[in-house]
């Protein structure tokens, strides 16, 4: 069984990363800017900022944190969206979900240029996804693909069955798989599909993205599958010295003796979305250079 290591692969994108960011300053004298946008105190959020800071401040992409309380409304949002779109400093736009609720977040990632959407969220960047065309790409979809090439797990004429519909992970992955570089036949499963256990036991590579531990386990999973966890839940623990800990859509031991490989939770799928963030940063400000990397 191989354990698909984020944590190893992501530091070799960000090493790559970092020289390019090291190019593009020695070019056009000055480093990548990505703008953080993060309306109110949500923990988890503040959390996932200060994580992407510190990968920017690792590879060399400056970073401009734009923190607001819950109150800001959705025009004064809106406007800050547009300043960031016509200022030429800056070449990465993220504005950190969720929202709060009185904020319309389709109206705000419909806001952002294409060109600056390094979460690969708006329509015209999903749009051109979908239809194979060259664009900044979802970054865990992203990095789930870049992780299965590193490990030398094919997805050519492979079953594979994600189980999630987010526009996050599920739509945009599928969307991926079909495409003729990768050649798979895709099962999506999603909270209506009546029983996902026989989508699941066929599949040779399942990828599982929904937030509800244990989910899937041995006795769902194909023997030699590779099996993708995105979910991750925190789970009370009174024996952790946090009084919690961290647990997977898959349950970890039991489908580790049957599987041929599956990513840790964490260390596996989440390292790799900030860095692919990173590249899709440094991608997008070669690009409004007219330079493609």
């Amino acid at each position: 069984m191989i354990s698909l290591e984020g944590t190893e692969l992501a530091s070799i994108v960000k090493k790559q990363c970092a020289a390019d960011a090291s190019d593009f300053l020695s070019r056009f004298g000055r480093k990548p800017l990505l703008a953080v946008v993060l309306i109110g105190s949500n923990p988890s959020s503040r959390s996932y900022v200060f994580g992407k800071r510190k990968a920017c401040d690792l590879v060399g992409i400056d970073h401009r944190d734009l923190f607001f309380p819950s109150e800001m409304t959705e025009p004064e949002l809106l406007e800050l969206i547009d300043s960031l779109n016509t200022d030429d400093d800056v070449d990465g736009i993220l504005v950190q979900l969720p929202l709060p609720k009185h904020i319309n977040e389709s109206k705000v990632i419909n806001r952002i240029l294409p060109s600056k959407d390094v979460d690969g969220f708006t329509p015209i960047n999903m749009g051109n996804l979908l239809l194979g065309n060259p664009c900044l790409a979802p970054c865990t979809p992203k990095g789930i693909l870049k992780m299965l090439d590193y490990y030398g797990i094919s997805t050519d004429s492979k079953d594979v069955c994600i189980i999630g519909r987010s526009n996050i992970v599920g739509k945009p992955l599928s969307a991926m798989l079909l495409q003729k570089d990768r050649n798979a036949t895709v099962t999506v499963c999603h909270s209506l599909t009546s029983n996902i256990r026989p989508h699941v036991a066929e599949s040779d590579i399942v990828i599982t993205a929904v937030g509800k531990p244990g989910i899937i386990d041995a006795s769902m999973v194909k023997p030699g599958a590779a099996v993708i966890d995105v979910g991750i839940t925190r789970v009370e623990d009174p024996s952790s010295p946090k009084g919690y800990h961290w647990a997977g859509d898959a349950d970890y031991e039991s489908v580790s003796r049957v599987c041929g490989a599956i990513t840790p939770v964490p260390g596996g799928v989440g390292p790799m979305t900030i860095a692919m963030l990173m590249s899709n940063t440094v991608d997008a400000a070669f690009m409004r250079k007219g330079i493609k990397r």
